[in-house]
């Protein structure tokens, strides 16, 4: 299966005013973060990439995100609010192969989501897609197994602003509520640059061909 074009230009299941917001949230890529954990390898160029390449890629990010997740939620200390954050687009979701409603969960990271939210783990998603589809955002993750402790969307305001900053700002927020967010897992330098996350997984976006 070859890739598809971003969920910006494809959303179907919202009013037209809505697809013209959901054109204006897609970022532009930031500066590398050099905190991130990534796959050893790209198995294909970007352009050659096909849904097979990309979720091995990503169940080998996830080798590496679940083992650090089982021994830092092990060792919480005594009252510890434990968090992680995601990205939704090709991280949560499955959202540029193939088109359905509600949208696919990403396999790989599904379970290493429920691994944490068994364990206690409060689950957040910071996405840059515009509040006008909160909703259907909401119901798609909790349709295909994630709990969801809260949903950060971009408000009117928020989609002129710098997108790396308004999700670091979310972070924040988070920790302002009392949480120490363990991981932040997105595949883009913007869900992960800005600190306020103990440890960082990148999946793959082959050079900014995946939204």
């Amino acid at each position: 299966m070859t890739r598809r074009r971003p969920w910006a230009r494809r959303i179907a299941v919202t009013a037209v005013s809505a697809s013209a917001l959901v054109a204006l949230a897609v970022p532009a890529e930031a500066a590398t973060s050099t905190t991130s954990t990534t796959a050893a390898t790209t198995a294909a160029a970007a352009e050659d990439v096909d849904y097979a390449t990309w979720q091995t890629d990503c169940q080998a990010v996830m080798n590496q995100a679940l083992p650090y997740l089982k021994t830092r939620i092990a060792a919480a200390k005594a009252g510890e609010k434990q968090a992680v954050v995601f990205d939704i687009d090709n991280t949560t979701l499955e959202t540029d192969f193939g088109f359905s409603y509600p949208q696919p969960a990403n396999k790989p990271v599904l379970n290493v989501a429920k691994y944490a939210q068994e364990h206690g783990v409060a689950l957040f998603f910071v996405t840059a897609r515009p509040g006008i589809i909160a909703p259907v955002t909401d119901y798609n993750l909790k349709h295909v197994g994630y709990q969801v402790n809260g949903l950060y969307v971009r408000g009117f305001l928020d989609l002129f602003k710098d997108v790396a900053a308004y999700k670091t700002a979310q972070r924040v927020d988070i920790e302002n509520k009392g949480y120490t967010i363990i991981a932040n897992i997105g595949n883009s330098a913007t869900d992960l640059s800005g600190g306020h996350a103990e440890k960082t997984f990148k999946l793959p976006d082959y050079d900014g061909q995946l939204s």
